[in-house]
């Protein structure tokens, strides 16, 4: 037994162990609950519905690796959508061309990285809680996207633009073609970067960190405007996806993203995680979401199945490191 865990552990890391046995635990549970579960229509509104979530989650991960979080993520996507969508509106609406199209996602990706370089300054200079500080640019960018739109939907947008949330290329979602680039690009990131190895030191201990020649300031900053981008690349494919944008879309995602990165072996603390772990978490909280729909469960429901879900996490890793204490 100790040389299969050692053979799967050089395989897949140790950190797989838990997302496999979570996705295994969905196909045979809902596989025997629902007879439609394991069909092509489940898997194929699945590829269509886990882009956006799994591209805020990953905006989510490296803040929390840092030992900080990100609340600001949903709002982030969606002041950058907006962006895009005034864009648009200001040069022809339904009639905008490609023109406007790649200015305004420009401009989104820049107001992501704007929002993500206030965090970052602010929790790096003044070493504020990254809690309150990213709470505090939830609550303005909500106040100003409601202020903006006066709590309305914007929308009519040119056809071109369906195909980046509808749209296939050789039978694959091109959302979730955008969701595994961005997996690979973070992933090449933490695993093979300076910034990465940096961010993981950070989040072991920054005290440390400084005194090894870190520039922890200049890391917290860059950490949070990618944060910041990730999030407004998700914006934007929302946008193609619902064809209108406003300030509350995807607020549930919040509580969901954090979920998947804990889900995936993140350490809440920072320090310790991996990319491919957190992407597996995020199919099956999908499959999860899917599979209790397909049972007649709504979407409150499985809100509240995710909540549950999250407190279990916790409270395996706790007995987890305690039985490992143990066996040591």
């Amino acid at each position: 037994m100790n040389a299969l865990a050692a053979r799967f552990n050089a395989i897949f890391g140790a950190d797989m162990a838990g997302p496999l046995a979570a996705l295994a635990a969905v196909f045979i549970v809902f596989g025997f609950a629902s007879p439609h579960f394991l069909t092509g229509a489940t898997f194929g509104s699945v590829a269509f519905q886990l882009p956006e979530l799994g591209i805020l989650t990953l905006a989510m991960l490296m803040p929390i690796l840092t030992g900080g979080l990100n609340l600001a993520i949903t709002f982030t996507a969606n002041i950058a959508g907006l962006t895009l969508a005034w864009t648009l509106q200001a040069n022809g609406g339904i009639d905008a061309g490609l023109g406007a199209f790649l200015l305004g996602s420009a401009l989104a990706l820049a107001v992501g990285a704007v929002s993500g370089l206030v965090m970052g300054l602010v929790i790096a200079f003044t070493r504020a809680h990254p809690i309150l500080v990213s709470l505090s640019m939830m609550i303005f960018l909500r106040g100003l996207g409601e202020f903006l739109t006066r709590g309305g939907d914007i929308s009519g947008f040119p056809a071109f633009i369906a195909p980046i949330g509808h749209g296939s290329i050789l039978g694959i979602p091109v959302p979730l073609l955008i969701l595994i680039a961005c997996v690979i690009a973070s992933h090449i990131l933490l695993s093979r970067s300076k910034l990465g190895f940096s961010t993981y030191m950070i989040g072991s201990n920054i005290e440390s960190a400084r005194y090894s020649g870190i520039n922890t300031r200049k890391v917290l900053v860059l950490v949070y405007m990618l944060s910041g981008v990730m999030a407004a690349v998700a914006g934007i494919i929302m946008l193609a996806r619902f064809n209108s944008v406003r300030v509350g879309h995807g607020e549930s995602y919040l509580l969901i993203t954090v979920l998947a990165c804990f889900l995936g072996g993140i350490n809440p603390f920072g320090g310790f995680g991996r990319v491919l772990p957190v992407f597996v978490a995020l199919i099956v909280l999908q499959l999860l979401s899917s599979g209790l729909n397909l049972l007649g469960a709504n979407q409150h429901l499985t809100t509240a199945v995710w909540g549950i879900l999250l407190i279990v996490v916790m409270v395996l890793r706790w007995f987890s490191a305690k039985f490992i204490r143990i066996v040591k």
